[in-house]
């Protein structure tokens, strides 16, 4: 165990390493934890990023950057070089791309959980940068969505940690670091003054589970687009048996918060099968000289698409079928049934995680000279809802 942990920390050291942190309206975080990273002997960043709402900007601005503490930190300590200016700076935004003030509302705390989410599945897709999240400062709902999104997004070579200060120096306006020698600073209260150079920070490691490598990759992408409450829902159900969503109008497929798109002649193929059972159908001679499939998927076709080139496959228009005039129509043929089947089996496969396709994909067998295509999915154990 002893080697895996060296050789661990030796691969850290070759990879970029990144402090993502959430320092809120106390900037004085920052420091602290950079002051405790450099202390420790862990890994100093070679970049920092910050996530906030609006209202903390100028408050960071000016007491990191205007004000100098950051880089008197710096040159007290004389920390390596790393990058952090204002365009690392990542202001929280809403979906429509809206600054969040202060994530008072419930809305406003969906768009930040969101963003984090996302940010944190960005930065965890280079292989290269280690994550070091500081879940120090900001609201507690903050830390709890960044630490949500680190254990499902976070790998092993990504680390959490939380900043302790001396209470006495906890919540200190002109408290930023330890510094060297003695500096007197007006104390929290404002009733007296504490020495700042002898404050103690404490850099905690936090454990983590690590839920990323049980993740489907698939499912992984998509739950990056998506909020963090759906997120969590698609955790929740991945274990279980997952209800399947089609939706006619908006023509798409889902399950686990997957949506695959399809066309109107894939959808209504798909519904017309589905409403075959389990035994779905043998395309063999008979089967491509009757009518009565052909009717009944052009029925279905109606419901979701008006394409005249539809209907004229079946030699018919569109007119003739609904005035229900079949003398022209002609039944449906397997150089119909095998294209769609594949088209539509190639969108599922390339979208949804593989127990799901499993569950969604058209089969199809032979069966003494004659192919049988049928779906595993039914209506009658209530595991499709229909839109």
């Amino acid at each position: 165990m002893c080697d895996i942990v060296i050789a661990l920390n030796n691969l850290i050291n070759l990879m970029k390493n990144i402090l993502l942190s959430t320092p809120g309206a106390r900037p004085q975080l920052l420091t602290e934890t950079l002051f405790a990273i450099h202390q420790s002997g862990q890994a100093f960043p070679d970049e920092v990023y910050v996530m906030i709402t609006q209202k903390s900007y100028e408050p960071l601005v000016d007491g990191l950057f205007r004000k100098g503490h950051l880089q008197a930190l710096k040159e007290e300590y004389q920390l390596p070089d790393f990058e952090f200016d204002e365009s690392h700076i990542l202001l929280i935004k809403d979906e429509q791309g809206n600054f969040i003030e202060d994530a008072k509302s419930a809305a406003d705390q969906t768009a930040m959980a969101t963003f984090i989410t996302r940010k944190v599945y960005e930065l965890t897709q280079d292989e290269g940068i280690a994550i070091h999240a500081s879940l120090s400062g900001g609201r507690k709902t903050l830390g709890f969505y960044f630490g949500c999104a680190m254990s499902m997004f976070g790998r092993e070579q990504d680390m959490l940690s939380h900043v302790f200060v001396d209470d006495q120096y906890e919540f200190v306006k002109d408290f930023w670091y330890p510094t060297k020698h003695p500096k007197w600073v007006a104390d929290k209260f404002g009733h007296g003054f504490v020495d700042v150079s002898r404050a103690s920070i404490t850099l905690a490691e936090i454990p983590f589970i690590r839920l990323r490598g049980s993740i489907d990759s698939t499912l992984l992408v998509n739950m990056a687009s998506v909020s963090l409450s759906k997120t969590m829902g698609l955790l929740k159900q991945k274990g279980s048996h997952a209800v399947i969503t089609i939706n006619k109008a908006a023509r798409f497929i889902s399950a686990l918060g997957v949506e695959v798109k399809l066309t109107a002649k894939e959808l209504a193929f798909y519904l017309w099968l589905l409403n075959k059972g389990h035994d779905g159908v043998v395309v063999n001679r008979n089967f491509e000289r009757s009518k009565v499939h052909s009717i009944a998927f052009l029925k279905m076709y109606c419901e979701v698409g008006t394409d005249p080139r539809i209907f004229s496959t079946f030699n018919t228009t569109p007119e003739d079928f609904s005035q229900e005039d079949y003398k022209s129509l002609v039944g449906m043929g397997r150089e119909f049934v095998q294209p769609v089947c594949s088209a539509i089996n190639t969108k599922l496969k390339k979208t949804m995680p593989p127990q799901i396709f499993e569950r969604l994909q058209i089969y199809s067998k032979s069966e003494a000279g004659e192919q049988r295509y049928q779906l595993k999915l039914s209506y009658c154990n209530g595991e499709v809802e229909l839109d």
